[in-house]
């Protein structure tokens, strides 16, 4: 009796822990990207997203930018409170001022621009640190908050003071906004209008324009200012090493899960029950994929996490082994298998649960995300 007993409950423990195995991760012929399920699991974010109210955080505000070599861009979309308290929220910013550029006057005021016709933009001169953010990076910020194609008119603002544009001092910056550009035109049917031209001047609005949205938080703005905190992070600055180099630099155990779609074993993983602050990157490539911040304990015995620090960094596909049909999570710049995701997560999270391999995963702890590059994520993780 005790014989049977004991087998019978070993076979139990056996299929239990295949179905714990199964329904958190497993092996997928499939790793091409599969577009519907990207769509399916994009769908569900924007279903839960949570509505936010007053000014988000600014990650610049205890960066010391005394000893650096700053430089400028001018950027015009629409009315300057929204766009100077936009892009004074994007890392390596160290100060934006508001203001009229490249109109057919001198020292215009503002009733200049509306009621005499002086042709001016309202205009916003972003101060940037080059060894923080670069001016593609400042550009992709820009247009997520503008309509590149509308003449004139921003948000619920006309008139020509209202148009937008990209005012450049350096010669050198030139190319890189012409690139943009081009991206811009494969995005959109319809013409791209933004003013393209060096800077011929610009003179500053008056006070009671500067730090509008800081000194009325309520104020009106044409710009979700909370876009900025959906991060840009660039697929090109990690690139996939060659298989060979992927073999020498990985754990036999890392190779096997991200490139061969294997699995590690539920509670016997590094990551799993770990809350350290930080990010996890790709271990193939070392793009930045989680916050701890959306990290939780789940119970399955991997990582949990409630989403991805952006939507651009992960790829969905349907994956069908085991008799089942579920969610495979890939990196975007390595391909790497990651995991699941599922449904069953914390509803006040958003109730999605990103079920991660730990062999996947290289943890960056916050007090190294500067020195490693990734200092532009600090203030996700960083509660201060």
């Amino acid at each position: 009796m005790i014989k049977g007993f004991s087998i019978a409950w070993l076979a139990v423990l056996l299929i239990f822990v295949g179905l714990v195995l199964a329904a958190c991760s497993a092996v997928n012929v499939n790793a091409g990207n599969n577009e519907k399920e990207n769509e399916k699991v994009m769908g569900l974010f924007s279903k839960k997203t949570v509505a936010k109210t007053g000014l988000p955080a600014n990650p610049n505000a205890d960066i010391d930018y005394s000893n650096i070599t700053a430089k400028e861009i001018y950027l015009a979309g629409g009315c300057f409170w929204g766009l100077e308290a936009y892009m004074a929220r994007v890392y390596g910013v160290v100060d934006v001022v508001s203001g009229y550029a490249n109109g057919r006057t001198e020292n215009p005021s503002y009733e200049d621009l509306i009621y005499k016709n002086s042709g001016h933009a309202e205009t916003v001169k972003v101060v940037y640190d080059p060894d923080r953010v670069d001016i593609d990076t400042l550009l992709k910020y820009y247009f997520k908050v503008i309509d590149p194609t509308s003449v004139n008119k921003q948000g619920n603002d006309r008139g020509e003071q209202y148009r937008t544009g990209i005012y450049y001092l350096q010669e050198d910056a030139r190319p890189i906004i012409d690139q943009n550009i081009d991206g811009l035109k494969l995005k959109f049917d319809k013409p791209i209008v933004i003013e393209v031209e060096p800077l011929e001047h610009f003179y500053l609005a008056e006070d009671y324009h500067q730090d509008y949205l800081e000194k009325n938080p309520n104020g009106y703005c044409h710009i979700n200012l909370f876009d900025v905190e959906e991060v840009i992070i660039d697929k090109a600055w990690y690139p996939k090493p060659s298989i060979d180099v992927l073999k020498a630099r990985l754990t036999d155990a890392q190779f096997r899960v991200t490139q061969l779609n294997e699995t590690e074993r539920a509670f016997g993983n590094e990551y799993w029950d770990q809350f350290l602050p930080g990010i996890y990157v790709d271990v193939a490539t070392g793009e930045p994929l989680f916050s701890s911040k959306d990290k939780f304990e789940s119970g399955c015995g991997w990582p949990s996490f409630s989403r991805p620090i952006s939507p651009d960094v992960v790829t969905y596909v349907k994956d069908s082994s085991f008799n089942m049909v579920r969610t495979e999570v890939r990196s975007r710049a390595g391909d790497s298998h990651l995991g699941h995701v599922f449904e069953d997560g914390p509803k006040d999270l958003g109730g999605l649960r990103f079920c991660i391999n730990s062999a996947s995963i290289a943890f960056i702890p916050l007090e190294q995300m500067q020195v490693k590059g990734y200092g532009y994520l600090i203030h996700l993780v960083d509660s201060k």
